[in-house]
């Protein structure tokens, strides 16, 4: 579309408004009627360790949330000459699972608990075996049950709990909702019914009377919402808060709040059976859209949905980049030692091509990537190692490969826990940061998956893009338009892309890394 085009859907409200609160970076993206994206704003910010618990303050939430606007909101005027006074529709996603708790005046009771923490182990085997059905350490449900078991004070005063998407909507708009989506990581969602599993409610409900709590679980718990729903507006209240300056207004409608997993699917048109893709940022998870039902529990598997409610089985792993991009970030101060300032995005696609002359096993050079605890390999805590055999060929590309590969190993070995569920998936999709440089991070994963790996275009862009795709869904879909027919026909019919099948000698590699990989997990466990 050209600029003229993308003038008049700015001036008419005819753009499509999607931010994601991720946990390094707060982005947002503009589409315009093509959902094509037009603009696009952020804003870098970081978890923290405070007293054992990895949160964020709610100020951090509020100040990065206006400066990723404001940013996106300037790369308009720069691009189109035009203030952006309006939207179409609005979507807010987040990091999925986690515990944000109010009491009834609206105030938060405990700093946010973050998907990061592994502080909730009994509380999540106690559900998994009370419900039939795994409870991870980082859902919203495990938080509070374990908050019961170590009767927390807080709980007295407790009326509401949410997702940080969930929260960064209600401030918005006024609306306590969730998309079935993120709400799926907050508490089992019955797919036949589109909300809250309703047998496993009334069990929790009982567990949770017998601590002494006497309120309905259900009480507590955000609106279930599919893909599509009426889910508010925005408030004056949320307008002063999105935007200080007072040039956005309100009233522009919202789409359901989803999770990070959610508009990861949509952005790479992964919502229908068969379908699969990997987003890999500071953590990595891998989402197969399910035909049938798993045929036992999985401790390592998550059991989600998408955002229109279909089952999904997802390997979640909490640990990704955060070891690389340190790494990175050390490398540029070595630069800058020399008085080289090296930009950071030019650097990442150097030493990520440079891989590329590494060897397909590494050279016996071996990093485990744990910045926090690792649920699929049932640590409770992390520490990044660096390991080489003293043979091993110790050169940039095999520690660029080897660092890369490591973002890899724990989601390869989780996958590997599936292949007995006979599990059929067309070509698995990639995207997030780790996909931007063309060809290599997709290559690795095409050696770890086994399988062709397809990256979109808009693959860097990840969720924020599926967000406003989601918001653009809201407002245009036909009666009884599904998202994936919507999003097969209206927005990725034609869609540029590539696929890379694995390579031979790629895929015996990484299988040998991975054995690598195992054994230095030995070594993880003694230092932890």
């Amino acid at each position: 579309m050209d600029s003229t085009q993308v003038k008049q859907d700015i001036l008419r409200g005819r753009t499509f408004l999607g931010i994601e609160l991720g946990s390094t970076r707060i982005k947002a993206v503009l589409v315009d009627g093509s959902h094509a994206p037009v603009a696009q704003g952020d804003f870098t910010w970081e978890n923290q360790l405070k007293d054992g618990v990895w949160t964020y303050p709610l100020e951090a939430v509020h100040t990065g949330l206006q400066h990723a606007y404001a940013a996106l909101a300037a790369d308009v005027q720069a691009k189109y000459g035009q203030p952006l006074t309006t939207v179409g529709c609005i979507g807010i996603s987040a990091m999925m699972h986690g515990y944000l708790a109010f009491d009834g005046t609206d105030r938060l009771l405990v700093p946010f608990r973050t998907w990061r923490n592994t502080m909730t182990g009994p509380a999540a085997a106690e559900l998994t075996e009370a419900l039939g059905f795994n409870i991870p350490q980082r859902w919203s449900i495990a938080h509070f049950y374990q908050a019961l078991l170590n009767g927390e004070g807080h709980l007295g005063e407790l009326a509401f709990f949410t997702t940080l998407a969930g929260y960064v909507h209600w401030r918005l708009t006024g609306q306590k909702v969730l998309g079935v989506g993120d709400a799926s990581g907050m508490f089992p969602i019955d797919s036949a019914t589109g909300g809250y599993d309703a047998e496993m409610l009334k069990t929790c409900s009982r567990l949770i009377a017998g601590h002494g709590f006497g309120r309905e679980l259900a009480e507590l718990l955000p609106a279930v919402l599919p893909a599509g729903a009426d889910a508010g507006v925005l408030t004056a209240e949320g307008a002063r808060l999105l935007d200080p300056t007072g040039t956005l207004q309100p009233g522009v409608p919202f789409c359901p709040p989803e999770g990070d997993a959610g508009t990861g699917m949509v952005a790479t048109n992964s919502v229908a059976p068969r379908t699969g893709n990997v987003s890999a940022g500071t953590s990595i998870f891998a989402m197969v859209v399910l035909e049938k039902p798993l045929s036992r529990v999985y401790p390592e598997i998550d059991m989600v949905t998408t955002p229109s409610g279909e089952a999904v089985a997802m390997v979640h792993c909490n640990n990704c980049t955060s070891d690389l991009n340190a790494w990175v970030s050390l490398l540029a101060e070595s630069a800058a030692l020399c008085g080289v300032e090296v930009d950071k995005g030019t650097l990442f696609t150097k030493l990520f091509n440079a891989s590329l002359r590494g060897a397909p096993d590494c050279g016996g050079v071996t990093p485990v990537n744990y910045f926090s605890g690792e649920s699929v390999t049932h640590f409770d805590a992390g520490l990044p190692l660096l390991l080489r055999r003293p043979d091993a060929d110790f050169t940039l590309a095999n520690f660029m490969r080897a660092n890369i590969y490591s973002a890899f190993a724990t989601l390869a070995m989780g996958r590997e826990m599936l292949r007995n569920e006979d599990l059929a998936v067309d070509p698995l999709l990639g995207h997030g940061g780790l996909f931007k440089t063309p060809g290599v991070a997709q290559r690795y994963l095409a050696a770890a998956a086994g399988a062709p790996v397809t990256c979109m275009e808009t693959a860097g862009e990840g969720g924020p893009y599926g967000m406003a795709l989601l918001a653009a869904y809201r407002l245009h879909r036909a009666e009884g338009e599904t998202l994936a027919d919507y999003l097969k026909t209206r927005v990725f019919a034609g869609a540029s892309s590539t696929t890379v099948t694995p390579d031979a000698a790629d895929v015996a590699g990484f299988a040998s890394f991975l054995r690598e990989y195992e054994r230095a997990l030995k070594a993880e466990r003694a230092v932890v």
